[in-house]
């Protein structure tokens, strides 16, 4: 690159988040960081956009660093839609997005508001990445997550794949640096949450419900995210916003729905003639 590459930054725990900052940090290493998030937690909201309210995007400053901050009183995908038409001075480099504090492996990115961010970028041809640690905990450490981050977006903005769009889920396991064993790059696990919901009562007694759940890992091949992370590698999964299933389409297309319609039609017409014949 000839010019320091433009870098978007967003998340969905909210501007102010330790994970976003230690990302920020990381990337002023690398370009001209432009800073769009949502101005308070937005986990859990996936691909969501505002559409029966007003935006709000202000500048901020938060804390040291060269990079330009807005906060954004929509979800994640608003803050890169934002960003990308109104914000930023031409469309970025690469879009990143987290660190996330908590996982995002196998199937949480169906509902992760940081993941939906990658996607968003990824559909308007911005190579994307979305980081996650393992470690909920507001107070979490992400010094030894700083080295994986700037290793992978350095070579995706160096090394950028020809003619392809690439979005990125990496998580990282909650371990000291001397305790990851490296990266592994992988496929995205079969998992499931076995969810209930707690009936409860507020103290007027009126019932209201909370959800709970479990996370039930159903694949425990090697080649998988879950795998890499449970023995102390960095994942990196490829992800896409295709979600057409190629094996069922091609059996749905030896379908004959033409067929379909007439023996419907045919068995209607016979129905309809025996009734009436027990008419009389």
């Amino acid at each position: 690159m000839n010019k320091k590459p433009i870098i978007l930054v967003t998340n969905d725990d909210g501007i102010i988040a330790p994970g976003i900052r230690a990302l920020i940090h990381a990337m002023n290493l690398l370009g001209d960081v432009y800073v769009v998030a949502p101005n308070k937690p937005q986990s859990g909201v996936g691909h969501a956009i505002t559409m029966d309210t007003v935006l709000y995007c202000d500048s901020v400053k938060i804390d040291n660093g060269n990079q330009k901050e807005w906060e954004c009183s929509g979800t994640p995908v608003d803050c890169v839609k934002l960003a990308i038409n109104k914000i930023l001075p031409r469309k970025p480099d690469i879009c990143v997005s987290g660190i996330n504090h908590g996982s995002n492996s196998s199937i949480n990115i169906m509902y992760s508001g940081t993941i939906s961010a990658v996607i968003e970028a990824s559909i308007e041809g911005i190579p994307s990445i979305g980081f996650s640690l393992l470690d909920f905990d507001w107070n979490a450490d992400f010094e030894p997550s700083k080295k994986y981050v700037y290793r992978i977006v350095k070579k995706i903005l160096y090394n950028p794949i020809p003619e392809k769009i690439i979005s990125l889920n990496v998580n990282i396991p909650n371990l000291k640096k001397e305790q990851i064993k490296g990266i592994k790059i992988c496929r995205q696990a079969g998992s499931k949450w076995k969810e209930s919901f707690d009936k409860r009562s507020n103290p007027k007694g009126r019932t209201y419900y909370w959800l709970v759940g479990d996370f039930v890992n159903l694949d425990e091949k090697i080649d998988t995210d879950e795998w890499a992370l449970k023995n102390g590698y960095v994942s990196i999964v490829p992800i896409q916003f295709d979600l057409t299933n190629y094996p069922i389409l091609n059996i749905l297309k030896s379908w004959n729905f033409i067929l379909f319609f007439w023996i419907h039609i045919i068995l209607n017409m016979n129905i309809k003639i025996y009734s009436q014949c027990h008419l009389f």
